[in-house]
């Protein structure tokens, strides 16, 4: 959840944004002195008019409420919502194992989760293959065991912890991808986007062109060419250059265009 408050940076994805517990509570301290001043001030001056001079805070504590009864149901829904993750994560009635590409046993899940959550999953489980019966296998070869039950825990809760996330955005970005899985597709170019450094921007580069994502595309590309000098000098630009000819092609030609918008003060 995004606060209005300590968080000042751009609404994400078009959802609402809330405020954060910390800010709330002090929110609130703040509203209740005040009043208690004004009560004070009331008690001791009989000329002092409630619908004028409290005007404000009443609002501002009616939005605190408001904000307040938000919060009760975003944790009520996230809760609700929580049951999923708990049917996945003990195992609860699954009907369909999912094995990675690895040696690792297969995990087990459920056939209505993958179908609502992929289009592409939804075909493969529709096939004659795996009508038959409960427990039937499905593989994802391009997956280690590990990116597998991250890919799933995001499935069913529609989120991961941060240091998982961080780990294995890189595979989820791809699967997203493959797998035709728009949410999480939207969940890891937010990730990378927030990450992007010269260390990691080459890799990201890559995964935007795998994925056909313009936006992560332009916006790695754009600052690949602001830190260009220690990109291109950086131990894996070699490799990068040719494993990816097209892309490196790409990184001169920006280059070039922002040299020139550059010289004629654009």
């Amino acid at each position: 959840m995004s606060c209005c408050i300590c968080n000042a940076g751009p609404y994400i994805h078009g959802l609402s944004r809330l405020i954060c517990s910390d800010c709330f509570a002090g929110a609130k301290s703040i509203i209740l002195l005040a009043n208690k001043h004004k009560r004070i001030k009331t008690i001791n001056n009989d000329s002092f008019s409630p619908s004028s001079s409290n005007k404000g805070f009443v609002k501002a504590l009616n939005w605190v409420k408001l904000q307040e009864g938000k919060m009760k149901l975003q944790d009520e829904k996230m809760t609700y919502l929580s049951g999923f993750a708990t049917a996945f994560r003990d195992q609860i009635h699954t009907d369909i194992q999912v094995k990675a590409g690895d040696n690792e046993p297969p995990i087990p899940a459920h056939r209505v989760i993958l179908a609502t959550r992929s289009t592409i999953f939804r075909n493969m489980l529709d096939s004659d293959q795996c009508k038959a019966p409960a427990n039937q296998t499905i593989t994802l070869p391009e997956l280690s065991h590990e990116e597998l039950d991250a890919l799933l825990e995001f499935l069913y809760s529609g989120s991961l912890p941060k240091e998982k996330m961080e780990k294995h955005v890189c595979s989820l970005a791809i699967s997203a991808d493959k797998y035709e899985i728009p949410f999480l597709q939207k969940f890891c170019e937010k990730e990378m986007l927030g990450s992007l450094n010269t260390s990691n921007a080459l890799d990201i580069l890559e995964i935007s062109d795998t994925c056909k994502n313009k936006n992560l595309k332009e916006t790695t590309l754009s600052f690949i060419v602001r830190n260009m000098e220690e990109i291109v000098f950086s131990p894996g630009f070699d490799d990068f250059a040719l494993k990816n000819p097209h892309l490196n092609t790409q990184i001169t030609r920006a280059s070039i265009t922002n040299n020139k918008k550059r010289k004629i003060g654009v």
